[in-house]
């Protein structure tokens, strides 16, 4: 197929002759309409506007001119152009997202932060009014007659991280009940126990199910998700021991403190292609953390990475020092104790510091541990999460800084246990790339904003489950029950059967 060819004026084209000059001369219907008089332009600039593009605008390729200078500012912005081949004139000053200026706000806003004694510490006030709508309480009850003949065996194999094990599981334990089967869970290596011919292998298994189903099932998933599922006597009992001393640490505010779960590891600021303050060094840890975590994905012909417009989108790992603004911001003082779950963070030293600063009682598994205590753990990343799962799990408040399944999961896990409240702060990382940009912001201002986005996450309050949503995001209504007048709850019939 011919590309589409504009009109022109030459030999071939369609227009029919022009009139005789003679007749157009006898007939006032011929003449020429006078020319009408242009305005003239009223500065020097304009006059030399028009004059650049009056040639232009007398042919047809107008649009093409345009599209082309409209593609060229574009490609410009988004750093397909290298900017040293731009002229001066047009360069921008500051193209916002492109730097990380957070540290240049903190040493702009620290003075007035720690001055600040206007209010109490958010942690005594921020959930005062969070049960307005009614309490809801978990309603699973367990079978109490017997189980029928099996039909077979299930077998399945629990595929990635901690949180995708706890999912498959709870999807498998809904399986089994649809196929009257007895559920078998190995450990994640195959053995020849299982060359079973009777049994059916379904692997991987994490998200097969979807998350509509029948009450009863639903039923079931809440059960093994909220009841059954336990993790291992030694790390329960390690992350329980973690929980008293939080609260012994936080006497202050009478036991009360907040777990944050900080996504800063080398592998989560290198697959965000994010850039920060460390330089050439911090580019050369980068390049080789994506070479070998995810191998030429980044570096394929043409991939354009902008990573100030992924900061823009809110996609972008907060830092340590992001993290403490925006929780000084929001009313904690430094009187609040915080468990920090993460993994190792980046380039540690440097970015911790100022965390450390405005949070001088901050912990972390390492800090509340002994070494003894930590090292059956320490070398396997899903028990080292679970401790920090069952910490966060028992905070006050918590504050996710990613998404992803740690998150979910403990949000509908707290949600269980809170009344059907998350009892969660979750950050507008699109309004705090803005904010963290500006060099102009005084701490006031600064902290209305962070106020305001608090108490927006408050007042939120109990979320139902909606169509797509996971039961193990929202617990209600599947998993729980509304309290009445007198506290207890009410039991659908449906429910009996379990």
């Amino acid at each position: 197929m011919k590309p589409y060819q504009f009109p022109t004026s030459g030999s071939c084209s369609p227009r029919s002759p022009p009139a005789s000059p003679r007749h157009r001369s006898r007939s006032p219907r011929y003449r020429r309409a006078a020319k009408p008089v242009r305005p003239a332009p009223k500065s020097l600039a304009r006059w030399l506007w028009w004059f650049l593009l009056s040639p232009l605008l007398k042919h047809r390729g107008v649009y093409i001119v345009v599209f082309l200078l409209y593609l060229s500012v574009m490609l410009f912005y988004m750093g397909a152009v290298p900017s040293d081949i731009v002229p001066a004139v047009v360069k921008l000053t500051h193209t916002p997202g492109l730097v990380y200026r957070s540290p240049k706000l903190y040493a702009k806003l620290r003075s007035d932060m720690d001055s600040d004694n206007s209010s109490v510490d958010a942690i005594s006030t921020v959930w005062k009014n969070s049960y307005k709508n009614g309490e809801w309480r978990p309603c699973i009850k367990k079978s109490s007659g017997g189980l029928p003949e099996s039909n077979g065996y299930i077998y399945v194999e629990a595929n990635g991280g901690l949180n995708q094990q706890r999912t498959s599981i709870c999807n498998a334990v809904a399986v089994a009940a649809y196929l009257n089967a007895t559920l078998i869970i190995p450990y994640f290596h195959f053995h020849s126990i299982w060359r079973d011919s009777r049994i059916i292998r379904v692997s991987p298994f994490a998200n097969r199910l979807s998350t509509d189903a029948p009450l009863a099932v639903q039923l079931l998933r809440c059960l093994a998700n909220y009841q059954a599922l336990r993790f291992s006597d030694p790390i329960s009992t390690l992350g329980k021991l973690l929980v008293e001393r939080m609260k012994k640490h936080s006497a202050k505010n009478g036991g009360k403190y907040i777990s944050v779960h900080l996504r800063f590891e080398e592998d989560m600021v290198a697959f965000s292609c994010c850039v920060y303050d460390g330089g050439e060094q911090e580019k050369v840890d980068m390049d080789a953390a994506r070479e070998r975590g995810w191998k030429g994905k980044f570096t394929k012909p043409g991939r354009i990475i902008n990573p100030g417009a992924i900061r823009l989108n809110g996609s972008c790992p907060l830092t340590p020092l992001e993290l403490g603004l925006m929780l000084r911001g929001m009313g904690f003082g430094k009187s609040t104790s915080i468990y920090l779950a993460s993994g190792k963070i980046y380039n540690s030293e440097k970015y911790m510091a100022p965390l450390l600063e405005m949070f001088p009682l901050l912990q972390t598994k390492e800090t509340l541990a002994s070494p003894e205590e930590l090292a059956p753990f320490e070398n396997y990343s899903s028990r080292m999460a679970a401790i920090d799962y069952t910490v966060c799990l028992h905070s006050e408040v918590f504050v996710p800084t990613q998404g992803g399944n740690f998150l979910q999961l403990l949000l509908g896990h707290r949600r269980y246990l809170y009344g059907g409240h998350s009892r969660t702060i979750r950050p507008d990382k699109r309004k705090l790339a803005l904010l963290f940009d500006n060099p102009n912001i005084g701490w006031k201002n600064f902290k209305r904003q962070m106020v305001n986005m608090r108490v927006y996450t408050v007042s939120k309050g109990l979320q139902l489950k909606r169509p797509k949503d996971s039961i193990y995001s929202f617990p209600c209504p599947d998993c729980m029950c509304k309290a009445d007048k007198s506290g207890d709850a009410r039991w659908p019939p449906v429910r009996r059967f379990l």
